[in-house]
């Protein structure tokens, strides 16, 4: 859910006298390839008579089939949400609590077509608890549910998703901002879209500093260009031709310091409708590309699907004679509250209706046009790590929220004059994207499937096809060598 609507639930719900409460509320589905999420849209608050407070709160009939038919008129789901006074962690259901939710359920159900969702509110320590109620006698525990605001809050189910030891390996770490801190981090899951300097850079550091599920994608091969910049890929990589997946994964298993760290690999584009998918089984996203397309499509997740979204680069200006006139790093973290991309200036719609149509592959027409396609969205090692940097303090932001507060808004650093630079630019009411956030699967159809990342797959397995009999023949000889007849 968005902090705004975290708050407004939590001063309805924490009553002064000290005794439970309830409210409802809607949401719509977010389908990624193994997660469902339920994202509240929008609160209702009891009328008059709609609810009864005496120690344990109640709904009344009217109440949830009121609100149960204006989320079906909009194609959302329902949620009962109810609070503990005294809870402090991850709440179970008493037998009232249960026999309420599953009472409700059936007839809710009936009138939404979706599971109903029942939450509890932890007064206490503002921890919230959920359940999808699959049938009125099985309910299915969610592993977390997540705050998205300037600081990313999530309670985890101990059940689901148990909080992992810290290893020796990671004291100092630890000592930077605590076991429960780190415990966050560790169970956070983080996916970076694109493995060039900084995604690479990115993605090394989180498995250094204990992220125990880290996705990695892109769908290009190393190549020898790629050498400067690409720390720890090998000419070996370049020659063969080693999806950069493969050669980020190599690193991070290598580096990981989580006890059982699970790196997953995703060859495919995130503008390819399994990308998409992809994308949305993840907690945070890094945006490494510096393609509109792919950028348009990380833009709208965070607000449509709530997953905070941390975006940056590094852009590199040169005079015609080849010397460095001016570079900027940027960073800044797409959440609902923040602005978004487009209206950062960070994002060209145009770009991006010519990247969906192909034409900043089209060389003819890349040439025609003018565009220097050679120092596009180009970096150098020496450079990325700067981006790199600022992207990762804003992660620490998102999820330590050091002194108390959380990420800091857009950020450039000005390499000529030596400035880091605070965007001030404020929310567009009419944002499509931040007016009305929380649209999961209802969510404007951008991911369409990428020709080109496409072929260049299709190619890529045709050759792996190709060279199966070669590498048969090569385990059968070297069997040979170590095992003679």
């Amino acid at each position: 859910m968005p902090s705004d609507i975290d708050r407004e639930l939590k001063q309805h719900l924490v009553r002064k006298d000290g005794q439970e409460d309830v409210c409802l509320a809607t949401y719509a589905i977010s389908r990624g390839r193994d997660r469902t999420t339920a994202l509240i849209r929008r609160i209702f608050r009891p009328a008059r008579g709609e609810r009864h407070v005496h120690g344990n709160a109640a709904f009344t009939g009217d109440y949830v089939i009121r609100v149960a038919q204006e989320a079906a008129s909009r194609g959302e789901g329902l949620i009962l949400l109810h609070s503990h006074p005294g809870g402090r962690t991850w709440q179970g259901l008493s037998s009232t609590d249960r026999e309420t939710e599953s009472g409700y359920s059936g007839v809710a159900g009936a009138v939404t077509k979706l599971p109903v969702v029942g939450m509890t509110l932890a007064g206490e320590s503002g921890a919230w608890s959920a359940r999808f109620w699959i049938s009125r006698s099985e309910s299915l525990e969610a592993e977390a549910v997540r705050v998205v605001g300037d600081q990313f809050m999530q309670s985890f189910n101990p059940r689901r998703r148990a909080a992992p030891l810290a290893t020796e390996s990671q004291r100092r770490t630890v000592s930077a901002w605590g076991e429960l801190v780190q415990a966050d981090f560790a169970r956070t899951r983080v996916l970076v879209v694109g493995l060039g300097s900084v995604g690479l850079d990115v993605a090394q550091r989180l498995a250094a500093s204990g992220v125990q599920s880290i996705g990695l994608m892109d769908f290009d091969a190393v190549e020898v260009h790629n050498l400067d910049r690409m720390i720890g890929a090998t000419r070996t990589d370049a020659r063969i031709g080693r999806t950069k997946v493969e050669v980020a994964r190599r690193l991070l298993l290598a580096q990981a310091t989580a006890s059982s760290p699970d790196i997953r690999s995703h060859e495919t584009s995130i503008c390819d409708p399994d990308g998409l998918a992809v994308a949305l089984d993840y907690d945070v996203v890094f945006s490494c590309v510096d393609r509109p397309w792919a950028r348009a499509v990380l833009n709208q997740i965070a607000y449509s699907d709530l997953i905070p979204v941390i975006d940056g680069g590094i852009n590199i200006e040169a005079t015609e004679d080849g010397r460095m006139r001016s570079a900027t790093a940027r960073a800044h973290t797409l959440v609902p509250g923040q602005p978004c991309m487009v209206c950062t200036q960070q994002l060209n719609p145009a770009r991006v209706a010519l990247d969906r149509e192909g034409l900043l592959d089209d060389e003819e027409y890349i040439r025609a046009s003018g565009i220097d396609a050679e120092r596009v969205g180009q970096n150098v090692a020496t450079m990325s790590a700067t981006a790199s940097s600022m992207l990762l303090a804003q992660f620490v932001s998102l999820i330590a929220a050091p002194g108390g507060r959380g990420i800091p808004g857009p950020l450039c650093f000005h390499f000529r004059h030596h400035i880091l630079e605070h965007i001030e630019t404020t929310q567009n009411p009419v944002c499509r994207w931040e007016a009305d956030p929380g649209e999961g699967d209802l969510r404007l159809p951008v991911a369409t499937g990428h020709a080109h990342a496409q072929e260049i797959l299709r190619q890529r397995q045709l050759n792996r096809r190709g060279l199966a009999p070669w590498f048969a023949k090569f385990r059968e000889a070297l069997g040979r060598l170590l095992l003679p007849d």
